[in-house]
């Protein structure tokens, strides 16, 4: 790390705070500190006095030449989690004042009756119906009456409502009542907090955008006033450039725009993996990519096939069902903490249960006697029992032992090595399967795809899940625990807008399509500017959502604004078939929603330029390491991390300990240290 201007991203975890520069030539350093739950922002402060410390600078000094400061948190998604949001009101078109507790009538497994479903955010004495009425088609067949409004006021008043959110029917086709009602809920200055359906999510479905909007308002004052404190604590310490904020989307955006949409926001820390995957495809010439995170409780799968990583509107959180432009992950509970136990049958189980933050795994020596996944590696030797993680935390061999004893060899029958061999493979399962969900069920053969070990959990299991899948090889970033923080280096500032069509593709809808596409690069434009984008800067990619007519669920294409309806069909067959394995030439088709996607272009990190060595590498150590495919404990040569450079290379078994991971590579198998200094795993036979 030689010189400024840095460039800042902050990824703040349940248990650790993540920290990671760059400096003017791309080189990087992280720095990992204990998170502080009751208040984040000082998690984030420590971080920087770590970084501060180790670079012999000011924290004044240091952020007075930061060019970027990005930040990805989990505030949102825990004040959801938790329940800890704010008293909300909702305004609703009269004869709707109970669909957000209805929802669909549906439960996402049709056969558990028993399960409750998550508390209703808005109860009903606080749902309140308004009269008037939009049709389908956008004209007005009952006058609103503000009447209601006030006396909704009244109520809200009375009962202490901290939020309000307004969610009228049709209201994406003709926001005229909701923005009456919303100016005058302004005039009457009920409460601070307002979400309109309207201008937050715009689309097509009732229950959807109701519960989306009541979200927004339900985590926008604690969101707000964490990012705003956090904002001005930086500011009044050096820092000169805006505080940029991961969106779900992948992009980044200012306070100022996320403040009152902070439903965007949560998938801020995960969806952050989406920039660390362009960098490393533009570094290694490699534009499919599956990316494995594995953290303490759980595991985020993503894609990129062809260089682009797949967005879904649809998100749910804690089973509320939202709409936000979300990249697609698939998240399973399977991590270094994941619980292992006996079932009713008599079987090993693995998760989804975690141990946390604390106690966390038998082996923390913190109060835990369950064993987890972290202690079943400690028991097969692939982790090193002592210090980890600056110190932060230790691996007691023996409390890992007694609980791989207790709770599941000795009741089993079986040798501890048995019990926890067994941990691993179920847990290896689960990991296929949540690649496989995101990969193979969305139509991409996984022969085609390198596969991203990463998370501090991540690169143990990435041979080995990796060679069972089929995939092309196994790439592993030096700093894998540090994944979404360093993807906070190379994300973009990105906005989405969406407009409701809804028209048969003939010939005839071509004027319609770019009408709409004007309006809505002129918002994204707009939007742009008020981050400091100018024309050299920004680019605007334009996609349609269609479906065969009589279907319900839509393709999304990406096309060229001036595209012909015959290039929207063959798109859409292209991609149609791409999924499911045949089209319907006879069938016409709907084009249900366009899209703008406005990106800010932020300047390149350039990759640093490592040198190539060839001085033969020499393990620390050789210790005993139990080979799944093998079967047994093995003779395994340990290698440190800060010894291997750009040129190295050598056969499997081996053990390699990184800062923020250790790597597991297996027995034939054969690891390479490349041209940016990370790892390429690449498989050998079976024998």
């Amino acid at each position: 790390m030689q010189s400024p201007p840095w460039r800042v991203g902050v990824d703040v975890g349940g248990t650790f705070t993540d920290l990671v520069i760059a400096d003017s030539d791309g080189r990087t350093d992280v720095f990992k500190v204990p998170s502080v739950p009751a208040d984040p922002g000082q998690g984030v402060i420590s971080a920087l006095e770590a970084a501060c410390a180790a670079l012999g600078l000011s924290l004044a000094q240091f952020l007075g030449e930061c060019q970027f400061f990005l930040h990805g948190s989990t505030v949102a998604t825990n004040t959801l989690l938790e329940g800890k949001g704010a008293k909300v009101g909702l305004l609703t078109t009269k004869g709707f004042r109970d669909s957000l507790e209805a929802r669909r009538g549906l439960r996402k497994n049709p056969w558990d009756h028993r399960t409750p479903y998550p508390p209703v955010l808005v109860p009903r004495y606080l749902r309140l119906p308004v009269a008037g009425r939009i049709d389908a088609r956008g004209a007005e067949v009952e006058a609103l009456d503000l009447d209601d409004v006030r006396a909704a006021c009244r109520v809200f008043r009375e009962e202490g409502v901290e939020s309000i959110a307004v969610c009228l029917l049709n209201s994406f086709v003709n926001p005229a009542h909701e923005q009456a009602v919303a100016a005058l809920l302004r005039e009457e200055d009920v409460c601070d907090w307002l979400s309109v359906s309207s201008e937050i999510v715009p689309i097509m479905g009732e229950y959807e955008r109701s519960s989306t909007t009541v979200v927004n308002a339900y985590v926008m004052p604690r969101t707000a006033s964490y990012l705003r404190a956090l904002q001005e604590r930086l500011i009044a310490l050096g820092l000169k450039t805006k505080l940029l904020m991961l969106q779900s989307n992948g992009g980044a955006a200012s306070l100022d725009q996320l403040i009152r949409q902070p439903v965007n926001l949560l998938l801020s820390g995960p969806s952050a993996g989406v920039g660390a995957m362009q960098y490393l495809a533009a570094g290694i010439g490699e534009n499919n990519l599956v990316s494995m995170e594995i953290g303490g409780t759980s595991c985020d799968v993503m894609l990129m096939n062809e260089g682009r990583v797949a967005i879904t509107d649809t998100l749910s959180v804690n089973d509320y069902d939202l709409v936000t432009p979300s990249v697609d992950i698939h998240t399973v509970g399977a991590g270094g903490g994941t619980i292992a136990g006996i079932d009713a049958a008599g079987l090993i189980y693995a998760g989804p249960e975690g141990a946390g933050a604390r106690p966390g795994p038998a082996a923390y020596g913190l109060g835990g006697t369950r064993p987890t996944v972290t202690d079943a590696h400690l028991v097969l030797g692939r982790l090193r029992p002592g210090p980890y993680a600056g110190g932060t935390v230790t691996l007691d061999l023996a409390a890992a032992e007694a609980a791989m004893d207790n709770e599941l060899a000795l009741p089993l029958g079986i040798s501890r090595t048995e019990a926890a061999a067994g941990i691993i493979r179920i847990v290896e399962q689960n990991l296929m399967h949540a690649v496989e969900q995101i990969s193979i069920q969305r139509g991409y053969h996984l022969g085609r795809f390198m596969l991203i070990a990463c998370g501090g959990a991540g690169p143990m299991h990435g041979a080995s899940v990796g060679r069972r899948l089929g995939a092309r090889a196994v790439y592993v970033p030096r700093q894998a625990g540090a994944f979404c923080a360093i993807g906070m280096q190379h994300a973009d500032v990105r906005r989405d807008f969406v407009h409701v069509l809804m028209r048969r593709l003939d010939e005839t809808v071509g004027a319609a399509i770019a009408e709409g596409f004007t309006q809505l690069q002129a918002q994204a434009r707009a939007a742009l500017g008020e981050e400091g984008f100018g024309e050299g800067d920004t680019r605007f990619d334009y996609e349609l959502d269609l479906h065969y007519e009589g279907q319900q669920w839509d393709v999304r294409v990406t096309l060229p604004r001036d595209a012909s309806p015959a290039d929207i069909r063959a798109a859409f067959e292209r991609e149609y078939d791409r999924q499911f394995g045949h089209t319907n030439p006879e069938a016409r088709i709907n084009v249900a929603k366009l899209r703008v996607v406005g990106i800010g272009k932020l300047p390149v990190l350039e990759n640093p330029v490592y040198p190539t060595v060839d001085t033969p590498v020499v393990p620390v150590e050789t210790r005993k390491v139990y080979a799944d495919r093998l079967g047994d404990f093995v003779d395994t040569p340990i290698y440190r991390g800060a010894d291997l450079q750009h040129g190295h290379s050598f056969e499997g078994p081996a053990v390699i300990e990184e800062s923020t991971t250790t790597i597991l590579v297996g027995p034939g198998d054969h690891v390479s240290v490349d041209a940016l200094n990370n790892y390429i795993i690449r498989f050998g036979s079976e024998d």
